[in-house]
């Protein structure tokens, strides 16, 4: 077996930078017009008949939606336990000391932690640690009796498994692939289909290798339209209450422009004085959101509530990530469960993309515990705060809660509950400003990734032409607004899982692509 290069053996590694240095941006690499028009195309494609037949789209959606949810509803159950399996070996071996690019991290642990964090969750954290309690709390899993004590405790740590260990997992296997592909192999093309070339071969650059690209560009271009109308929701629902405005389409389609402005410049900006910037400034205002809740909220029941659902999750771990419920078929894994697992399916290849762009430096064992250490802290964190406020709220009598999440949404809920801290008003401003921050940060860094994926090659020190960057930044905007014609959870669910399906095959080979590098990959000659 060739020996491992480690990270203090990589210090000759070819491509390097600077300790502490952030990666230059330097010539622009050529379009691949292939990817880029017929990505487009398909996105005008599914937006048209939204806007021309909205009755007949939602009816096509609802059909698909319980397809492919009771026929393939067990293949993300299987992937995304492997996944987690798969990783905590890789990362508890020997390959774990392989680094990744450079000899020092191009950037620091805060900020890297930031970036991956809000490429990776965005506003929809807000959107569902404040409320996805109340759907698991009225019509709990397992057969747990709605509405009491035990459906409360099972709903506090539903929301965490749901945003813990394995959904950063999914994550987490695109970007250790690439990061094998563009740092080791040397592969100057940022592409998922780079990432299957030691198992497809030179098919990775002929049409199998577009094929594969072209479902990644699909992939998110679905899955972000989820994310970004729920954040949409959350900051039109602030400004609602602030103002007294109504909440109608014409403010949520308002909001949606300012974010894709807000993308467009800061993508302008580049990578340092833009997507690095925004992350950090969001990082700061979450934290200080979720401080300003728990000190002002009932601090004690909180960090209890905390507590006992983290044991909760602990405890039943392994029970939560096998259930299927084969028997009583209730639709709480088709609806909940699956559609998370196909969520962070079709954005891994986006988050991975992108954390292998900013992990030049670290190991494969720093990536992996890095990117389900830091993300599941996070959550945990969000979901703990805002649900355990949320929970008492509704259980006191100061608020219903359920009633208010049920009739109008979470995104209304969630508004009244900061309305309801001490200077309300500051703290409605303060929810849109931080809604709109979070949404353009990880559109920022999707819009970026997109016009990665559309481009020929990229070497170490390479960015996406500006415009292509710009444009993918404007039309992130469109398929959200279509949706929002339709509404309805259901729509975004649909969304997520019919953009992720073909993913799960290449997820299965970037696994097998994984192995294959780490195995062959030998020291370096000296310059």
């Amino acid at each position: 077996m060739a020996p491992l290069v480690t990270a203090q053996q990589n210090e000759r590694h070819p491509i390097s930078t600077q300790a502490g240095s952030h990666i230059p941006e330097t010539s622009e690499p050529a379009v691949d017009w292939f990817i880029f028009i017929l990505g487009a195309t398909i996105l005008f494609s599914v937006v048209v008949p939204i806007v021309v037949a909205p009755e007949w789209s939602t009816d096509v959606i609802n059909l698909t939606y319980e397809f492919l949810t009771t026929r393939f509803g067990v293949l993300y159950v299987i992937t995304a336990v492997s996944t987690i399996i798969f990783l905590v070996w890789l990362a508890c071996s020997r390959y774990g000391r392989l680094q990744l690019g450079s000899d020092k991290p191009a950037y620091g642990e805060f900020a890297w932690a930031s970036m991956l964090f809000c490429a990776g969750i965005g506003a929809s954290l807000i959107y569902w640690g404040a409320a996805e309690w109340v759907y698991y709390f009225t019509e709990p899993p397992m057969g747990i009796e709605p509405r009491s004590d035990q459906a409360l405790v099972w709903a506090a740590g539903y929301g965490i498994f749901h945003w813990g260990p394995i959904g950063w997992a999914l994550y987490c296997l695109p970007a250790i692939a690439l990061g094998c592909s563009f740092y080791i192999q040397k592969i100057p093309r940022l592409r998922l289909s780079a990432s299957c070339s030691s198992v497809i071969g030179k098919w990775s650059e002929g049409w199998l290798g577009r094929l594969i690209d072209l479902f990644f560009v699909v992939g998110l271009l679905g899955t972000a339209a989820t994310g970004l109308g729920f954040g949409t929701s959350v900051v039109s629902a602030a400004i609602h209450n602030l103002t007294g405005w109504p909440d109608n389409i014409q403010m949520q389609f308002g909001v949606i422009g300012v974010v894709t402005l807000m993308v467009a410049y800061s993508v302008f900006r580049g990578m340092d004085s833009g997507i690095r910037v925004l992350s950090i400034w969001n990082a700061v205002l979450a934290i200080g959101l979720v401080l300003v809740v728990l000190l002002a909220g009932p601090w004690v029941f909180i960090l209890e509530m905390a507590v006992t659902s983290v044991g909760q999750v602990f405890q039943h771990f392994v029970d939560m990530s096998t259930w299927t419920d084969p028997m009583e078929r209730a639709e709480f894994v088709e609806g909940w469960t699956v559609f998370y697992w196909a969520w962070w399916i079709a954005l891994g290849p986006f988050v991975g993309m992108f954390v292998c762009r900013i992990s030049s430096g670290r190991t494969i064992r720093q990536v992996i515990f890095g990117m389900l250490g830091w993300g599941t802290l996070g959550c945990v964190v969000f979901f703990s705060v805002l649900g355990g406020y949320a929970m008492h709220l509704e259980l006191s009598g100061l608020y219903d809660v359920i009633e208010v999440v049920k009739s109008d949404g979470p995104a209304t809920a969630i508004a009244a509950m900061m309305e309801s801290l001490p200077f309300g008003a500051f703290w409605l401003i303060y929810l849109a400003v931080i809604g709109l921050i979070f949404t353009a940060t990880t559109y920022d860094s999707a819009s970026y990734t997109l016009a990665v994926g559309a481009s020929r090659s990229l070497s170490e020190g390479q960015h996406p032409v500006m415009w292509q960057r710009v444009f993918w930044a404007l039309m992130l905007g469109l398929l959200p607004m279509s949706l929002l014609f339709l509404g309805g959870l259901r729509v975004l669910q649909t969304a997520s899982i019919v953009a992720s399906l073909p993913l799960i095959v290449i997820y299965g080979v970037m696994a097998v692509a994984i192995v294959r590098v780490v195995r062959a990959q030998s020291a370096p000659v000296s310059e």
